[in-house]
Formats: C-alpha cells, sequence, structure tokens
C-alpha cells in the first residue's frame, strides 16, 4: 500500500518537476555567453544566468526567449540604479559589422514586475541605428577583459 502511495506521488511529481525545470532554464544563445567589449568602451561578463556590466551592474537572468532575441533579468539589489527591478534586454546578431558581432538595447530597465518588462515594446531590429528607444544598440565585441 505505501510502496503503491510512493509510486503514484512519484508519477505525479516527475512530470512537475521537469516541465517547471523546462521553463526556469532557457539558455542564453552561446554567441551571447563571454567577455566583451562595447563601442562605448564598457566591459561586460555574461554567462548563462548573469550578465555583468563592469564594474559594478548586475542583472540576474530569469529567462530568455532565443525566437524573439530578448531576455528577462532582474536587477540585482546593490545596483545604484534601478536596484530590485526589472530589466528587459533585446539583443541581435550582426553580419558584416566585425568586429562587432552582435548588439543589445535596454528595452527597458526599471520594470516592477517581470510581466511589465516581458510586455515593453520590443527594439527595432530593422533599424539598429536608432531601433533601441531612439538611441542606437550597444555593439558587443570579443574581449579578455
Amino acid at each position: 500500500m505505501i510502496k503503491n502511495l510512493l509510486f503514484l506521488v512519484l508519477l505525479l511529481f516527475i512530470p512537475f518537476t521537469l516541465s517547471a525545470q523546462s521553463e526556469a532554464k532557457s539558455s542564453l544563445p552561446l554567441l551571447l555567453i563571454g567577455l566583451f567589449t562595447d563601442d562605448y568602451g564598457i566591459h561586460y561578463e555574461i554567462k548563462d544566468t548573469l550578465w555583468i556590466q563592469h564594474p559594478n551592474i548586475e542583472y540576474h537572468i530569469i529567462s530568455v526567449d532565443s525566437t524573439e532575441q530578448y531576455l528577462l533579468a532582474y536587477n540585482h539589489e546593490k545596483n545604484e540604479s534601478d536596484p530590485g527591478l526589472y530589466t528587459r534586454i533585446d539583443f541581435m546578431k550582426f553580419e558584416n559589422m566585425e568586429p562587432f558581432i552582435w548588439g543589445f538595447c535596454l528595452t527597458t530597465y526599471n520594470a516592477h514586475t517581470i510581466e511589465e518588462a516581458r510586455d515593453k515594446a520590443s527594439a527595432d531590429r530593422n533599424n539598429p541605428r536608432i531601433g533601441c528607444n531612439g538611441h542606437p544598440f550597444s555593439r558587443m565585441k570579443r574581449s579578455d577583459l
């Protein structure tokens, strides 16, 4: 009886656990992972779950939508501006713009909820020179920091 009950609990629990893991873990495209410098000379360290803008701004990556090319992040509590709020970062790959290989736009950086950040209108990738709220996308090149 107890064995059957345990088996039933496992059957119910495993699909829920696998579903929750797949929702929580969407990986960043490999293009975005590593050490970078933008065209303003700012250094970045980007990992699967953490975006660091040196020297001391951190975004904790919550989810990634590779199809729509954006990520949602939580602003670390120690950030000087907008701590504890949410950010949407839109990104795009560049062609024929070496050494810059991709760019990003802080579409919103002070949303009060993750839903507000997600629902913010996306950056205009057809016009990367003005498609980031009237400004250019920040262009990224590989760096050794």
